[in-house]
C-alpha cells in the first residue's frame, strides 16, 4: 500500500487521478468484473503504475467509492447550506437518481456494498447530511413530519437501482421521481 503520510509528487498526484476517473467510468461501463490492465490501457499509465497507487483492485474500487461519496457529500452539503429548503431534498434526489442512470458507482454506494466491499462508515458523512436536507425540507413544510432518513435512503437506494437496472428514458425517471416525491411531500390541510 502506498505510503499515505508523504505527500505525492505533481507526476504522482496527476496520475492516480486520472486512474481513479477512468477506473470510475470503466467500472460504470462494465461493474465490478472489469479489469485492471483496461483501466491502466485507458489511462495511458503502466499497470504497475495502478498497481503502485492502488496494490488491489479491491482498494481500487474502494478508493472510486470514497471519491463518488466525497462529492455526493459534497453536493449535499452544499444544498443544505444555500439551497432552497423546500426544494434542496428534491434536487439531491433527483440529481443522485440521475448519476445512478449513468454511473453503477453510485448505487453500489446507496445500496452499501460495492464488489463485496462493506461501505456503512464510509456512507455515513453522505447519510448526515441528506438528514441535513431532511430536516431542511421538514421545516419548511415540504416534505412531511413522519418521514424518516431511513426510509430516504431506502427511496433513494432503490430508485436509483430502478433508474440502473430499468433502462429508464428521462421521461421515466421524471414520472417515477413525481411518483416518489408526491409521496415525500407534506400534504396541504384541509
Amino acid at each position: 500500500m502506498p505510503d499515505e503520510s508523504r505527500p505525492l509528487r505533481a507526476d504522482a498526484r496527476r496520475n492516480r487521478a486520472r486512474i481513479l476517473a477512468v477506473a470510475e467510468a470503466v467500472f460504470a461501463e462494465k461493474g465490478p468484473s472489469a479489469s485492471t490492465e483496461e483501466v491502466a490501457e485507458r489511462a495511458g499509465v503502466a499497470i504497475g503504475t495502478v498497481f503502485r497507487h492502488f496494490p488491489t483492485k479491491r482498494e481500487l474500487l474502494q478508493a472510486i467509492m470514497k471519491d463518488v461519496l466525497s462529492r455526493l457529500t459534497g453536493q449535499a452539503t452544499a444544498l443544505a447550506a444555500d439551497g432552497d429548503p423546500g426544494t434542496a431534498l428534491f434536487t439531491f434526489f433527483a440529481d443522485l437518481v440521475a448519476q445512478a442512470a449513468e454511473k453503477k458507482t453510485v448505487v453500489e454506494l446507496l445500496s452499501v456494498t460495492g464488489a463485496g466491499l462493506t461501505m456503512t462508515d464510509a456512507v455515513r458523512p453522505l447519510r448526515r447530511q441528506v438528514a441535513a436536507l431532511l430536516d431542511r425540507a421538514k421545516e419548511a413544510g415540504a416534505v412531511r413530519t413522519d418521514v424518516r432518513i431511513d426510509e430516504v435512503m431506502a427511496l433513494l437506494a432503490a430508485t436509483c437501482q430502478g433508474a440502473l437496472q430499468g433502462g429508464w428514458d428521462a421521461d421515466l425517471r421524471e414520472r417515477a421521481l413525481a411518483i416518489v416525491f408526491t409521496g415525500l411531500r407534506a400534504r396541504a390541510p384541509g
